[in-house]
């Protein structure tokens, strides 16, 4: 049996218990028992600084929304919204970005507090950000690219830093962290066990130009490990700052026949910094 992402009205929605998971840190003190990047840094402890609710905080969590920006299906808008203690992105078939080969529905940053400034990741500085996603089946990979997660500086124009991304690889569906423009793979596990089912993301960034850069990502799924992979002396910095991105950003070109009308589900999203 799959975990329900389905709210009950009147009632908490149908989400498992997410008070293990690798973020849970109580108010700004350790993350106790939570992996550490790797090197001098390791003797750091992680602060709290992001710890939005979706039920009270609504979207007012992030610094920006990326929501139909072509208007090309107004009738189903908002495609982002908080259900319950959940943020839900939708995405149909019909949905176009401004570039037209493309879908997006996204959101960007992080306010603390909630509708407040955004926290800014600076050249040097460690971040992490942890959170729950629920992927069903409906959300395939694709031979295209389809991101749920991209790390970019702000701004258009420019390329993302870091994606995770669903990608089709010798035909199988796999989830994996790539960093962008190096064309370097942090790591890649299968994405059908993870479908219809609460898997835990634990993201770690070291952000560094050149070589001093670090990356470690973590997914797991009922306690189990699906996959602890970690890059080094990597370039994870274009210019100015990094800002996280979250929601379903695909092409359109896909050659597997796996687009469908979908969703995606986040919640207990957690951001921290190294200090």
């Amino acid at each position: 049996m799959t975990d329900s992402p389905r709210p009950v009205p009147g009632n908490r929605p149908l989400v498992p218990s997410r008070r293990t998971l690798l973020g849970a840190a109580i108010g700004g003190a350790v993350a106790a028992g939570l992996p550490q990047l790797a090197g001098p840094a390791a003797a750091a402890s992680w602060q709290q600084r992001w710890a939005p609710s979706a039920r009270t905080d609504k979207l007012a969590a992030f610094e920006s929304i990326e929501d139909d920006r072509a208007d090309s299906h107004t009738s189903a808008s908002p495609h982002i919204f908080a259900e319950g203690d959940n943020y839900r992105f939708n995405m149909h078939m019909v949905d176009r970005d401004t570039s037209t080969d493309r879908q997006r529905h996204e959101v960007t940053g992080m306010r603390s507090p909630a509708g407040g400034s955004y926290l800014q990741w600076k050249q040097g500085e460690s971040w992490r950000v942890t959170y729950s996603m629920y992927i069903p089946s409906t959300l395939r990979a694709t031979t295209t690219f389809t991101h749920i997660m991209q790390m970019k500086q702000p701004g258009t124009g420019s390329a993302p830093i870091i994606v995770q991304s669903l990608r089709r690889v010798d035909g199988a569906q796999t989830i994996e962290l790539k960093i962008f423009e190096q064309d370097i793979l942090v790591g890649r596990t299968a994405l059908t066990p993870l479908h219809n089912s609460w898997v835990d993301v634990d993201f770690q960034l070291k952000i560094g130009n050149g070589t001093s850069g670090t990356v470690r990502w973590i997914l797991r799924k009922g306690g189990t490990t699906l996959i602890d992979a970690q890059k080094t002396g990597v370039d994870t910095f274009l210019a100015e700052r990094v800002r996280p991105k979250w929601g379903i950003y695909r092409s359109l070109g896909d050659t597997s026949d796996s687009l469908r009308d979908c969703h995606m589900l986040l919640t207990n999203m957690r951001g921290y910094q190294l200090v």
